[in-house]
């Protein structure tokens, strides 16, 4: 059993740290310092004496002495070999090494033993402080969740001091949200496009071709950035475009069934590309051999301003035109601080799709994503004129009245003849429509509760558009009257 003690030397000083006494897994004597709090002492205690259970028992492998020792540097430089093993691209390594040693440097933490989740939570707090956005916040937890994962798993660590952490909500901190495109916008997108000059070393049709590719396929900037002659199969049925595992983000290889008017202009496009079967055709993405890191953000600000101009320009009157400056309409960035950049015809991409009816499945697997939240709630875009158009297929407020007075009369739609009595069938329902007009209703609600003497304690109210009974004073004095005689 652990024991807890003060030393002699800290007796009577009320911060001076406990101490625990345990017997490890090999059945030495250890020491090991505890809190100033008694209560969470005796909680490492405990779980000192769990952990050299589970070692004897062969439920668990111990940590080596060396890899408690080691420095913090030495682990992160057998993570980066361990990242580089499973084929990580040299960015992503990069990125994620880079952010792991930021956030260590920055907490002071040199060996395992120093990771303090609390301090990394202080850490990243003072970082959002200075600027930084809550979904870089995000990455940074995320990339040393990642290195502490893996420490537990190679043994070089007891617990993932950082489990428990949670991500921050990055809906209430934006900054860089995208919009799909209108299909009015994409139109004149492409358009301006074809008949622009070359931006980043790319020309106008290339540009054009790039756009289409990306919002009816979905495929990112690296992607349509490996694409070559080889990658399309015009011949088959369907038509189809495939990107190679090593390109795509999920690592896999990814075929996209190619809309019919997208092979038509694709096959014009191509006709007059004069490229060699494995030459790219859309050098933008540096993570390719032979292409080069381009722009496509400038290249989307571009045409769009060239499209918005002339757009402008066709305009019949001032007032028209005053209009249509004050709107967002092939805007790159609107007035809810919503992108129109490249990555944006893949939102296109997918918001299409659930206009389109696609089923939300079908959708997630078009758009390559491992969880549905993320394509509907992230890709998916609703915009007013469909909010609009959902609100009014409503049923009308006088067809719920009419529905409620058939439910409260008890007949469920149908009439019951006068002379009908407990138990004549009720005649079949009227299937000619009936308008029920308000000034009606109100007329002719008193003679529908007229008889209370089958509902002594209860009165309807004369107006249907109420949901629930209510007694109004002069009603209530006439009922108590009728009870009286």
């Amino acid at each position: 059993m652990p024991t807890i003690y003060k030393r002699s030397q800290d007796r009577g000083k009320r911060r001076a740290p406990w101490y625990i006494g345990y017997t490890d897994h090999a059945g030495r004597r250890r020491t090991a310092k505890g809190f100033s709090d008694k209560a969470e002492t005796e909680r490492l205690a405990a779980r000192l004496e769990d952990e050299a259970r589970m070692i004897r028992e062969g439920l668990s492998v111990p940590v080596s002495q060396s890899d408690r020792k080691a420095p913090l540097d030495h682990h992160l430089e057998a993570f980066e070999k361990h990242l580089r093993n499973r084929d990580v691209s040299q960015k992503q390594v990069y990125e994620v090494t880079t952010k792991i040693r930021r956030v260590l440097t920055g907490c002071g933490f040199s060996r395992v033993a120093d990771l303090k989740a609390h301090e990394v939570e202080s850490y990243l707090e003072s970082l959002r402080s200075e600027g930084l956005s809550k979904q870089t916040s995000n990455h940074y937890l995320r990339a040393l969740k990642q290195f502490c994962r893996w420490l537990k798993r190679a043994k070089r660590i007891d617990e993932n001091p950082l489990a428990d952490i949670p991500m921050l909500n990055v809906q209430t901190d934006r900054r860089h949200d995208r919009r799909p495109l209108l299909i009015e916008e994409f139109t004149l997108l492409v358009a301006a496009a074809e008949s622009g000059p070359p931006i980043e070393g790319i020309s106008g049709a290339d540009r054009a071709m790039m756009y289409i590719l990306s919002a009816w396929t979905g495929y990112r900037k690296g992607e349509i950035g490996s694409l070559t002659r080889r990658s399309f199969d015009l011949s088959s049925d369907p038509p189809t475009v495939t990107v190679q595992a090593v390109y795509s983000k999920r690592k896999r290889t990814d075929s996209q069934v190619l809309h019919p008017d997208v092979v038509t202009w694709l096959t014009e496009w191509l006709a007059r590309t004069e490229r060699e079967p494995t030459e790219l055709l859309f050098p933008v993405s540096g993570k390719v051999p032979g292409g080069i890191e381009r722009k496509t953000s400038k290249m989307m600000r571009g045409d769009l301003a060239a499209a918005r101009v002339a757009w402008l320009k066709e305009a019949k009157t001032d007032d028209e035109r005053a209009k249509r400056e004050k709107s967002d309409f092939l805007r790159y960035k609107d007035g809810q601080g919503r992108y129109a950049d490249f990555h944006a015809n893949r939102h296109t991409f997918i918001t299409n799709l659930g206009r389109a009816g696609v089923n939300p499945k079908t959708a997630q697997t078009l758009a390559r994503h491992s969880d549905i939240r993320l394509t509907m709630n992230v890709y998916s875009h609703t915009d007013l004129v469909e909010k609009t158009e959902a609100v009014r297929r409503l049923p009308g407020l006088w067809e719920c009245s009419g529905s409620a007075r058939e439910s409260q009369d008890g007949t469920n739609g149908q009439q019951t003849s006068p002379a009908a009595t407990p138990s004549t069938k009720t005649a079949e329902p009227d299937d000619s429509a009936e308008v029920v007009i308000p000034s009606v209703v109100d007329a002719t609600c008193h003679e529908d509760s007229a008889d209370v003497t089958s509902a002594p304690h209860r009165t309807r109210t004369c107006n249907l558009r109420f949901r629930r009974p209510m007694l109004y004073p002069i009603e209530l004095e006439v009922r108590n009257a009728l009870f009286r005689t």
